[in-house]
């Protein structure tokens, strides 16, 4: 095998290897898919790309020399423990990054324009108007600013919208107010709605709970404090989220993560008027996009180039 690539394949969309394979002819491409479906063999092996690889799989390639993963996020790979210590790259894409800010701008008009009371009152056969805040009377603070906050910034400021950003260290944004680890109280109480877009590490691990929502503003212009999450399942706790919908800390929500997927299909999420659900779709990688990124970083690789997107394996993203 020469520089051989495997992919551990969790979902059906990369279940088809055309692309790479077309990207890069004279290499091998081999499918893990599961415990039945297993090469013998993984000497050769330099680079790997996977979502959710089983623990131990990276480790036990003896030629592996970069891990790559699946998606804009790493924690499913770092939570293995006897992960190799090589060059781990996270995928970056403009579709990427564009079909996210797309859904994070999406759920903020759905809240802005009062939608879910609309579709009640269609079902209802109910005629009756809502007064309509401007974008500009809301606020929206985005937790995480990365590639993918970042982006989503600049499109709700060309919306109209007034844009607080937070991230562990201060980021500089035209138009946008950038808040750094330790003003986060400040953050939320300037923050109408709350988009998460964090990386999951310890320090995020359930930062969305019934301390945080209770220090969002009471009075907003929509009728109260709206929490959108399109980061990770684990930062926030669902629990929390019912009761602060339940007892009116939230005025809604718009989730397309959660802490177990798929949702539970008795959890009370599912049946709340001001809930809005998506099963994990605000931003799939596209396989094509997928394959030229992998080609393009193995290929600065191996003409000595520094890989692009690497992960801080300190800070976890």
């Amino acid at each position: 095998m020469k520089s051989g690539l495997l992919i551990d394949v969790k979902f059906d969309s990369f279940g088809k290897f055309e692309p790479f394979r077309e990207l890069m002819p004279g290499r091998e491409i081999i499918s893990w898919r599961d415990e039945n479906n297993r090469p013998t063999d993984l000497g050769g092996i330099h680079y790997a790309l996977g979502w959710k690889p089983d623990a131990g799989l990276f480790a036990s390639m003896p030629d592996l020399k970069v891990m790559f993963s699946v998606g804009a996020g790493v924690d499913h790979i770092l939570c293995d423990p006897t992960l190799p210590d090589l060059p781990l790259v996270r995928f970056v894409d403009a579709g990427l990054t564009s079909r996210m800010s797309e859904w994070v701008c999406l759920q903020c008009l759905m809240h802005l324009r009062q939608q879910r009371t609309y579709d009640k009152q269609q079902s209802e056969r109910i005629w009756r108007d809502h007064k309509q805040p401007d974008a500009s009377d809301l606020r929206v603070g985005i937790m995480g600013m990365g590639v993918l906050g970042c982006n989503s910034a600049r499109k709700l400021k060309a919306l109209g919208f007034r844009v607080n950003g937070w991230s562990r260290s201060r980021k500089e944004i035209d138009g946008v107010s950038c808040y750094e680890g330790a003003q986060l109280d400040e953050f939320l109480g300037n923050s109408d709605i709350i988009v998460g877009l964090l990386p999951l590490t310890p320090q995020t691990t359930g930062i969305f709970n019934s301390a945080l929502f209770a220090k969002l503003p009471r009075e907003t212009p929509i009728g109260g404090p709206v929490f959108i999450n399109a980061g990770r399942g684990k930062s926030q706790v669902e629990a929390d989220i019912v009761s602060a919908l339940e007892t009116g800390v939230l005025g809604g929500i718009s989730l397309d993560v959660f802490e177990n997927e798929p949702l539970d299909s008795d959890s009370a999420l599912w049946v709340m008027d001001n809930a809005i659900l998506t099963p994990h779709v605000a931003s799939v990688s596209d396989a094509d996009a997928l394959a030229r990124h992998v080609a393009g970083q193995i290929e600065r690789f191996e003409a000595g180039l520094e890989l692009q997107h690497l992960v801080d394996m300190q800070v976890g993203y």
